[in-house]
């Protein structure tokens, strides 16, 4: 059997060793965290060094991470009860607690009136698309750029950011809400008064654990330069491509981009049915963000940017990472390029066939 070659690291990306390994380590560790005798204090060192771990990959004081079960949980509790706009680019996570009366471009970029009322990702994960990011921003969705690009929490001066584990190869369900402590950020949960009163429940040391170990070895990466390889992969994609389909359209070409994304579309073909069509090639891709998946319709991202409905709809989305081989891609390039000429090809015959019928 082929093994299958994996391009979706945007949805998420796959379990660092290092994060393995802490988690494993974690899962031996019998006390609560909350408790003060000997086991309670095993299980809050462990929480504490993870927070310092996220703290050092973001450019954050430890005091400013609250960890969460993720970046959703952490947009709800940036956002909720707040007056904040947006643009129509953004996460569901967040565009279902803002106002989305911000312009955005045809390039990608929303425009900005008042930061301290403005929620703004800091990179799309749906095209790869960096934001200018004003200083003293309310919301920082950092969930995309944390691990791939620079981000200084404490220099973008934003009231809180958001980020997850299992975009940087941490586990899945546990994230950070970095905020300030003169953030108005409200906890949503209210109990035990765990993470300083910011976020009540007993903490779940194994995940955080994992995430710790992924943010310091994410960190580790981007500073060794691992990134510029990914973006040189990308960009071999993208001319094996262009080169073989001429006319397919590359979404934020000329904008600064995510090292790692490419999102690109082939007017008439629809994106679901490629995913599923280089799925049985071997192939895992998407169509959009993942909390997406499954539904029909245009990329709302897309169309926000004001591309027309039928090119949105036939977008989809290349993600890769430090792991990823140059044979993955130029694998993923050829079997695209072929089902698309073959999709071409049966395009042009039934409309002869067409035309001779009318003849």
């Amino acid at each position: 059997m082929t093994a299958r070659i994996y391009l979706d690291w945007n949805a998420t990306a796959p379990l660092r060793p290092e994060a393995r390994r802490a988690m494993v380590a974690a899962m031996d560790i019998l006390g609560n965290p909350a408790s003060v005798h000997a086991e309670g204090r095993a299980a809050r060192a462990i929480v504490e060094r993870a927070r310092m771990q996220v703290a050092a990959a973001a450019d954050a004081d430890p005091e400013d991470v609250v960890f969460t079960s993720g970046a959703t949980e952490s947009a709800a509790a940036a956002l909720f009860g707040r007056d904040i706009d947006s643009g129509g680019i953004e996460h569901p996570s967040v565009l279902n607690w803002t106002r989305a009366s911000l312009r955005v471009s045809s390039s990608g970029s929303v425009e900005v009136e008042e930061p301290a009322r403005t929620a703004l990702q800091v990179a799309s994960g749906e095209t790869g698309i960096i934001q200018n990011l004003p200083k003293g921003i309310a919301v920082a969705d950092a969930t995309q750029a944390f691990g791939k690009i620079p981000f200084s929490f404490r220099e973008s001066g934003a009231e809180c950011a958001m980020v997850s584990a299992h975009k940087i190869g941490g586990p899945k369900g546990v994230g950070a809400l970095l905020t300030r402590k003169s953030a108005p950020a409200e906890p949503l949960f209210r109990g035990g008064g765990q993470e300083s009163g910011r976020r009540s429940g007993t903490e779940n040391i194994v995940g955080i654990a994992g995430f710790g170990a992924a943010a310091e070895a994410a960190a580790e990466d981007l500073e060794g330069g691992a990134w510029s390889g990914v973006e040189e992969l990308r960009d071999f994609l993208e001319s094996a491509l262009r080169e073989n389909a001429p006319e397919i359209a590359f979404i934020g070409e000329g904008a600064m981009r995510l090292p790692n994304t490419s999102c690109f579309a082939a007017r008439g073909w629809k994106g679901e049915s490629q995913v599923i069509q280089m799925d049985i090639e071997g192939f895992a891709i998407s169509a959009g963000a993942a909390c997406s998946s499954g539904k029909v319709g245009p990329n709302a991202a897309l169309l926000a940017m004001g591309i027309d409905d039928s090119l949105a709809r036939s977008a989809i989305r290349i993600s890769i990472g430090p792991s990823t081989f140059r044979e993955d891609v130029s694998q993923f390039a050829k079997k695209w390029i072929t089902c698309y000429k073959r999709r071409q090809m049966r395009g042009r015959a039934g409309i002869l066939r067409t035309e001779a019928q009318q003849a």
